[in-house]
């Protein structure tokens, strides 16, 4: 099995994620998984911003976000959604994209996503992308578009077959990221995920990023600046202050750290924000 589904703790993902329905290889399953998942698991950087490396072997990406309830990034995300899936008995491809949300110029394809068939038709499930990603999946074919909850997402096909994600805000729409539909391996992660967590440009080891989606709202806390934001474009923004960042990662992210950790976070991170 591509994903290593049958070493799933099975039962104890759906825990997480709260699930009490049916877990057949259908559209509506699917739907509802996609949901759970990210209103359960928020996207979190943290082991990089610790100096630990960042494992995608499924029995640590059990640990860390179904046992003891943390985050992860969108390889550990869709990893263990894709694990997921496949023991149900869903047909999931891995693909990799080039974010562009803020870019200024081509990035690298180091954002993975998911391609799921169920009953013919192919859907676009990515329950890593973090505050801006779906909430559900969309159908995989040019021109589709879907509000979820406030928010609006399409796709739009561009030349060579490239497929471009975006989201449609109070100003238009904007591009999230791009990608093609050839097929990616765990192995390719391996090496996406080595480059994102340890690399000097990498966006993703200079601060601690927290994100979470939600059918009304979209936060993040980056480095100690907390943003919550509505589909009119309002938002509300304030600083977290050191002896507010422990009660703000657990309210606002459901994210729990032990005492040695949260210690060290502060020390190395916030230390005189």
């Amino acid at each position: 099995m591509t994903w290593n589904g049958e070493e799933l703790d099975f039962e104890a993902y759906l825990a997480r994620l709260g699930h009490t329905g049916g877990t057949k290889p259908d559209l509506d399953t699917l739907r509802t998984l996609h949901r759970e998942h990210v209103a359960a698991i928020p996207f979190e950087n943290l082991e990089m911003m610790l100096g630990r490396p960042v494992p995608l072997e499924l029995t640590a990406l059990q640990d860390k976000m179904v046992h003891r309830r943390r985050g992860g990034y969108c390889y550990e995300q869709n990893l263990l959604f894709a694990a997921a899936l496949e023991r149900i008995g869903f047909e999931v491809t891995g693909l990799g994209a080039r974010v562009r949300a803020g870019a200024s110029s081509t990035r690298a394809v180091t954002h993975m996503l998911l391609k799921v068939e169920v009953d013919g038709e192919l859907w676009q499930c990515d329950v890593g992308f973090g505050g801006d990603g779906l909430l559900e999946p969309i159908p995989m074919r040019a021109g589709a578009e879907a509000r979820q909850g406030e928010w609006r997402y399409g796709l739009r096909q561009e030349d060579d077959g490239v497929l471009v994600l975006r989201t449609c805000g109070p100003e238009g729409w904007f591009d999230l990221y791009a990608y093609t539909q050839e097929r990616r391996l765990p192995v390719d992660y391996v090496v996406m995920n080595h480059y994102t967590s340890t690399h000097p440009k990498s966006s993703f080891i200079r601060r601690p990023v927290m994100q979470k989606a939600s059918p009304e709202t979209r936060r993040r806390l980056v480095g100690d600046q907390l943003t919550v934001t509505r589909a009119d474009g309002s938002t509300d923004e304030r600083t977290v202050p050191v002896g507010e960042l422990t009660d703000v990662l657990v309210r606002e992210f459901g994210i729990e750290l032990d005492a040695d950790d949260s210690s060290e976070l502060i020390r190395v991170h916030y230390a005189g924000a």
